[in-house]
C-alpha cells in the first residue's frame, strides 16, 4: 500500500519529512483545500508531487516561470515519475507529444502556465481527464494586493469552478496577511486550511551595497567567486548584453537571456546554465517568466 512515507522514500529518497509537509499532505488527501506558505527550499513542492502520486487521477501545477517548471519536470523524469510541461519553450511536435502523454494517462503531473490553462485546448483536454489536483504554485499572484499580481492568475477561480471534484493548493513563499486573505476569498478557501511555515533562512546572506560603476563593481565582485554559479539582473536587455560581453572578454563563462533573443538561442542558454555548462548568466526578468 502506497504511504506518503514510503513515496518520499523510494521516489524522493528521503527518510523524513521536513516540518508542517506531512500535515499539509494529509490535509489535501483529505481532499481540503489548503493554502501552503513556506520559504524557498522549505519543500513545497514535494506537498504536491507526493499527493500526485497517491491519487488515480492527474495533477496539475500551474507556475510563471519556464526555468522552474523545466527544473521540476527533468528532476522527475530522473526519479522516474512520469511527467510533462506546456508552455511556449515547445515546438508544436513536442508540445503534441505532451499532450498526448497526458491524454493517455501515461503522465502524472502536468506543468502549465496559467496562460496555457486558460486557453480552449487545455480545458478541452482537461474535461476529458479525472482532474484530481490543482496546485498554484507562486500564488502570490492572485492577489491584486501582491507585488507580482497577474490577472491572468485571478481568473484561475474560473478553473477551479469548471472542475469542482478536484481538490485545490495555494502555494507561495511570500504572503502577506492581506494577500493571503485575498488567495483566500479569491479560491474560496477556509482559514482553517492554512499553513505557514518559519521564514528563517539560515542557508541566504543578503547584501545591499551602493552602485559605483557598474560594470568595474559587477567584475570585481565576480572575481571573488571563481568557478562558481550565479544569476546577474538587469532593467534593459541592451544592459544585459553590454554587460555579458564585458564579463566574457574577462574570462568569465557567461551567457546572455533576454526576450530580444531568438527562442533557439534563449533555449540554448538556459540549458547550458541547467547543466552547469556556463556559469553566468546575465538576464532581465525574462529569465524564468512563462
Amino acid at each position: 500500500m502506497l504511504t506518503p512515507e514510503s513515496i518520499l522514500k523510494a521516489t524522493f529518497g528521503y527518510d523524513t519529512f521536513k516540518p508542517l509537509q506531512r500535515e499539509i499532505i494529509n490535509n489535501v488527501m483529505a481532499r481540503r483545500d489548503t493554502l501552503v506558505i513556506m520559504p524557498t527550499g522549505g519543500g513545497k513542492s514535494l506537498t504536491y508531487q507526493v499527493p500526485a502520486l497517491m491519487m488515480e487521477g492527474l495533477t496539475v501545477v500551474v507556475s510563471p516561470l519556464i526555468a522552474l517548471m523545466k527544473d521540476q519536470v527533468e528532476q522527475l523524469r530522473a526519479l522516474g515519475v512520469s511527467a510533462v510541461f506546456l508552455n511556449s519553450s515547445l515546438s508544436s511536435e513536442e508540445y503534441q507529444e505532451n499532450m498526448d502523454s497526458v491524454n493517455s494517462g501515461k503522465s502524472k503531473l502536468l506543468y502549465v502556465a496559467p496562460e496555457t490553462l486558460l486557453t480552449p485546448r487545455i480545458y478541452s483536454l482537461l474535461s476529458s481527464l479525472k482532474l484530481d489536483l490543482l496546485a498554484i504554485d507562486e500564488a502570490h499572484c492572485i492577489s491584486e494586493w501582491g507585488h507580482d499580481f497577474r490577472p491572468e492568475y485571478r481568473q484561475l477561480a474560473e478553473v477551479r469552478r469548471k472542475f469542482p471534484s478536484a481538490v485545490c493548493m495555494a502555494l507561495t513563499a511570500t504572503a502577506t496577511p492581506r494577500v493571503r486573505a485575498d488567495i483566500m476569498s479569491t479560491l474560496g478557501f477556509s482559514q482553517a486550511n492554512e499553513f505557514q511555515s518559519s521564514f528563517n533562512r539560515e542557508n541566504l546572506f543578503i547584501e545591499v551595497r551602493p552602485k559605483r560603476e557598474g560594470v568595474a563593481q559587477t567584475l570585481r565582485f565576480l572575481e571573488n567567486f571563481k568557478d562558481q554559479s550565479g544569476i546577474i539582473y538587469c532593467f534593459s536587455r541592451r544592459q544585459v548584453d553590454e554587460l555579458s560581453d564585458a564579463i566574457a572578454r574577462h574570462g568569465f563563462s557567461v551567457r546572455p537571456y533576454h526576450a530580444g533573443l531568438e527562442d533557439s538561442e534563449r533555449r540554448r542558454n538556459q540549458e547550458a546554465f541547467i547543466r552547469d555548462d556556463v556559469q553566468i548568466i546575465v538576464a532581465t526578468i525574462a529569465f524564468g517568466m512563462g
